[in-house]
């Protein structure tokens, strides 16, 4: 039996490994660490087929230490007991060689389950490195989290999946040995979302189509007459529940509450998590709809907060409120935009110092460095504010927050030109 193309192309080093530079590029955090051959308990966190898996097993090579895989689907506390008792039976691998424990959708675990992970995390018994594509913060119970690092993985880029495209056409003993030329990328790119075994998936769903053809061209059309043909086939991880969960909040925030309100009902007909679901809903309130009108997130949390009291069946009725209420709101994303050029500042500047001005002086020797000398207290002063810069020295000309049209953030505008003048 021939493996997925999936598999057969799982990298095996961090040479062939595509994406996720911030954490395995020359320098990153994660690579230093491998290199080191000391790595921590830490939890991967980012969406279907970025690479969670394939990475946990490079390390694992790596380090040449046994490796032991769980899914949370599917294992219960006696098998994480199991793993545990395996590893503390073999002396050859300790502290930082101890054995690695990872935990595939580790947010599906229970709290008693993930209980049962402390004491060997605590003592290095294992190395545990999970895997999830929704927020530990929500997901993961504190005492474990406060065990781990957690580091962020990102939908693969168009120069990434050209990348993984290329190497399968020319890597892949099966697709090597056919004449695939490759006319249009578009639509395969357009379907992954940044899932690398979703393009592989497509291009497998098209080269199988044409099995006796002596050349194979990929275009557009095809792609698209393919999936539409084989839609399961395309889908072979089961991630409808991400598609769906996509199509509701394209849906509220394209301000269609008919729309919203059916991919919602496809989710709770379907058994989706009901505080999935309103977390969503609080992540779009404050995204999407933001400084337009900051009461939807109070409604979406209005709306987690009471799902939690009311229970289920009930709590649809909560769902589709908060849902219709989000989806007629008028949209603004500015604050997210803002906060992302303002973290992308930070990547470029780094670490500029706090103006002495702004920093507090709690002993003689601040004070005597110039630490909070000339700041002015706002409320001193006629409107509660003065003209005083908060910015390091070199981004005192740099915008952050763009308002966007909106009676709202209209009047955000005009009272941030009265005060601060030419500056808005």
């Amino acid at each position: 039996m021939i493996q997925p193309l999936a598999e057969r192309l799982r990298p095996r080093t961090l040479e062939d490994y595509i994406g996720q530079k911030h954490l395995v590029g020359k320098g990153a955090v994660l690579r230093k660490m491998i290199e080191s051959g000391r790595v921590p308990s830490f939890i991967l966190w980012g969406p279907p087929g970025v690479g969670k898996t394939t990475l946990a097993k490079i390390i694992a090579n790596r380090l040449d230490t046994p490796f032991y895989t769980l899914s949370a689907v599917n294992s219960g506390v006696k098998d994480v007991r199991d793993v545990i008792d395996k590893a503390k039976s073999n002396p050859l691998f300790s502290g930082a060689n101890s054995p690695i424990l990872f935990i595939d959708e580790i947010h599906r675990f229970s709290k008693s389950q993930q209980d049962s992970l402390l004491g060997a995390v605590e003592t290095g018994t294992v190395t545990l490195i999970g895997a999830t594509t929704e927020n530990p913060s929500f997901e993961v119970i504190r005492p474990l989290l406060s065990r781990c690092q957690v580091y962020v993985l990102k939908s693969l880029d168009k120069d990434d999946l050209l990348t993984l495209l290329d190497k399968a056409l020319k890597e892949d003993a099966v697709l090597k040995r056919r004449n695939i030329e490759v006319k249009e990328s578009d639509a395969m790119l357009r379907f992954s979302g940044g899932d690398a075994r979703k393009l592989l998936n497509i291009i497998e769903l098209v080269v199988s189509a044409e099995e006796d053809a002596e050349t194979i061209e990929i275009t557009d059309k095809k792609v698209v007459e393919r999936l539409q043909e084989n839609p399961a086939a395309y889908d072979k991880g089961g991630e409808m529940h991400y598609d769906i969960i996509s199509a509701f909040i394209k849906s509220i925030r394209g301000s269609d509450p008919d729309a919203a309100v059916y991919w919602l009902a496809r989710m709770v007909e379907g058994g989706e998590d009901p505080e999935f679901i309103a977390r969503r809903l609080l992540i779009s309130a404050a995204e999407d709809i933001g400084l337009a009108n900051p009461n939807a997130l109070l409604i979406a949390n209005a709306c987690f907060e009471a799902l939690k009291k009311i229970g289920w069946p009930e709590g649809r009725i909560i769902l589709a409120e908060a849902t219709v209420y989000l989806a007629c709101s008028a949209k603004s994303n500015s604050s997210y935009l803002a906060v992302e050029k303002a973290i992308a500042s930070v990547g470029d500047t780094g670490n500029l110092p706090v103006p002495l001005h702004l920093r507090n002086a709690p002993t003689q020797l601040m004070k005597d460095l110039g630490y909070h000398k000339g700041y002015k207290y706002a409320h001193d002063f006629e409107g509660n504010f003065v003209n005083q810069h908060y910015l390091p020295d070199e981004l005192l000309k740099t915008r952050f927050w763009e308002p966007q049209n909106n009676p709202a953030e209209d009047k955000m505008i005009e009272r941030m030109k009265w005060l601060w003048g030419d500056r808005y």
